[in-house]
């Protein structure tokens, strides 16, 4: 009943920028509170890692290859969750993936959500 969208990704020169943004949709999402917001990457042969979260007091929780790179940020109103990326280094390429957990109202409950994933290239 929650969904997320993603949008931004794409193909980017190593020290470029690129914004992701993902937006929870669906029925009830005016009615849902969500705790935390977050993304995470997969490159291929590789495990799934977190990249940055943000929980909906506004704390953070970064990557350490990421950090002083990516910004992550998140506007409660809309249940949208931004992510800032530069100095963008090969490194980076994955897919990136939005994840909403703990995602609550009166009559709907959902531990964890994932995006479908976006795809990011960053050419050397």
């Amino acid at each position: 009943q929650v969904q997320l969208v993603e949008y931004g990704g794409g193909l980017v020169q190593a020290g470029g920028s690129l914004n992701l943004s993902c937006a929870a949709t669906g029925s009830i999402v005016d009615f849902v509170s969500i705790q935390s917001m977050g993304w995470y990457r997969q490159a291929p042969g590789k495990q799934r890692e977190l990249v940055a979260q943000i929980f909906r007091s506004g704390d953070t929780k970064y990557a350490d290859s990421v950090k002083g790179r990516f910004t992550i940020s998140r506007d409660n109103g809309k249940n949208t969750v931004y992510l800032q990326m530069n100095s963008l280094e090969p490194e980076d390429t994955a897919i990136y993936l939005c994840n909403a957990g703990d995602i609550s109202s009166s009559t709907y409950y959902a531990f964890s959500v994932w995006g479908q994933g976006t795809q990011v290239t960053v050419l050397s």
